[in-house]
């Protein structure tokens, strides 16, 4: 039996200008401005780790890699919601710096610094395809989902990726992009910016 089991919603943007080389070249491409700032949110519907429950919890990954990803050489910090207590905090924490296995297990092979954590309340908004994430004075990201041609409700997806979040992840735009935290610096409110969100389900 798993030792730890979340899944919620994700959803992020970063500083790639859509659609992020990183998710269609499998990490081998070259952001479009030289470098990666992301924050990757997701929000816990469910879920346990060694019998502490986090329901109802909120986390950023948040994220600096100074060229290509495949390269490594990432930044890493968490932004965990204030609700959270001294063991859930401890719980997510593992999970978010990958210590405790699972999709981010993989971002940590490549992590050369932990940033530590933050912790701030975080707000997490879905109103059809428009997502909206504001972490304090940290984080502030809003995202449309580039509605499908025949159906308008449902977005367009890229499949078979290699993201840790989900394989299969919805497009969108980033109407706005504030990113602040562990010395990782971004601001775009261009409209032209990357976005994905998906529903997520990790174990471990």
């Amino acid at each position: 039996m798993a030792s730890w089991q979340i899944e919620g919603q994700y959803m992020e943007t970063c500083n790639c200008e859509f659609v992020c080389p990183c998710i269609t070249t499998s990490r081998q491409g070259k952001p479009t401005l030289g470098n990666c700032k992301a924050a990757i949110t997701l929000r816990i519907d469910k879920g346990q780790k060694d019998g502490v429950t986090l329901d109802g919890l909120l986390f950023i990954v948040f994220l600096y890699a100074p060229g290509k990803m495949s390269d490594g050489n990432f930044t890493v910090g968490l932004i965990i919601d204030d609700k959270a207590n001294d063991a859930q905090t401890a719980a997510i924490s593992a999970i978010g710096f990958g210590q405790a296995g699972g999709p981010m297990a993989g971002f940590a092979a490549l992590t050369s610094k932990v940033a530590g954590v933050e912790r701030r309340p975080i707000s997490f908004v879905q109103e059809g395809l428009r997502y909206t994430v504001k972490a304090g004075e940290l984080v502030d990201q809003s995202i449309d989902g580039v509605p499908g041609r025949f159906n308008p409700a449902e977005p367009v997806y890229i499949d078979n990726t290699g993201h840790p979040a989900n394989k299969r992840l919805a497009l969108a735009t980033s109407t706005r992009s504030h990113l602040h935290a562990f010395g990782i610096d971004w601001d775009d409110t261009s409209g032209n910016g990357n976005g994905h969100f998906a529903p997520f389900k990790w174990a471990a």
